[in-house]
């Protein structure tokens, strides 16, 4: 650690200490900034944007025959997961083919516009939506940060459409503006005119963690496949415990920004450290 001499705290709070591990927070390929401005408009009127065919039909396709192999037939364990939805943890683990999502350079972009540098990946996922699958219940996904609203959202979302998302396989339900509300929950009104995020497969839904949102139903023969990257501040803990769920080796074939999202990383001043020295350190052989 490098020494400093500090007038007040603020400046203590932002300081960055670590010397050889300095933070790369903001280093991806650049975006149009006039491209990024149009999209934060949508998202701060709305509390999300979908963004058009991000990925080609062969990233795609890369992407749904990476996580398939490694599916299981058991379905989810209570209502929230789906009783007929397969869902595929510890993606990093299993398969690198969806870390493109998780960092791609538009949607740090818009990160970088909502969240403190350092943010953090909080869970990578596959979801498979099975033919007959309910309705799940409608949520904010950083509810479980127990911080009254209204307030700035502590996390964002991403819902990769690997197959089409339509009204009838279930594609995810949006409450336009709630991203704004107090703590109340979504009346009957409310519920009456949430609309479904159609998209093509390749395209990404974006939003922020207050919007009130959930999967639709599944009324046709054919499962829906999607992949979701989910992050928060970076003071806040991450649901996936990347820790114990990702191997250091898996983690040394990682990007820098992936590495940084999975924690390997320093929070000013020194948030995140192991036995006070930089996460990083632990990858050097």
């Amino acid at each position: 650690m490098e020494k400093m001499i500090v007038k007040d705290v603020s400046e203590y709070f932002n300081a960055e200490l670590a010397r050889k591990y300095r933070s790369t927070a903001g280093s991806q390929d650049p975006v149009d900034p006039a491209l990024v401005d149009g999209l934060m408009a949508q998202v701060e009127r709305d509390g999300y944007v979908i963004l058009q065919n991000l990925f080609t039909a062969e990233e795609t396709a890369e992407m749904r025959a990476a996580l398939e192999p490694h599916f299981h037939q058991h379905l989810g364990r209570n209502s929230f997961e789906g009783f007929g939805t397969r869902r595929l943890y510890a993606v990093v683990e299993k398969t690198l083919a969806c870390n493109a999502l998780a960092e791609h350079p538009v949607i740090l972009a818009l990160l970088d516009r909502l969240l403190e540098p350092n943010y953090l990946l909080s869970q990578l996922q596959a979801i498979d939506i099975q033919p007959g699958e309910a309705a799940q219940p409608l949520h904010h996904d950083d509810a479980f940060y127990r911080v009254a609203r209204p307030r700035a959202a502590l996390g964002a979302a991403t819902i990769m459409a690997i197959d089409d998302f339509t009204f009838e396989n279930g594609a995810t339900l949006l409450i336009p503006g709630s991203h704004r509300w107090d703590g109340r929950m979504p009346g009957p009104e409310d519920i009456a005119r949430a609309i479904p995020a159609v998209m093509p497969s390749g395209s990404v839904l974006f939003f922020v963690g207050t919007l009130w949102h959930g999967g639709g139903a599944n009324v046709t023969d054919r499962s829906r496949l999607c992949v979701t990257a989910q992050y928060c501040a970076p003071w806040c803990r991450q649901q996936e415990n990347f820790s114990l769920s990702v191997s250091r080796e898996r983690v040394k074939q990682c990007s820098e920004h992936m590495r940084r999202l999975l924690g390997y990383s320093i929070h000013p001043p020194f948030m995140g450290f192991v036995n006070g020295l930089h996460p990083k350190r632990l990858l050097e052989d």
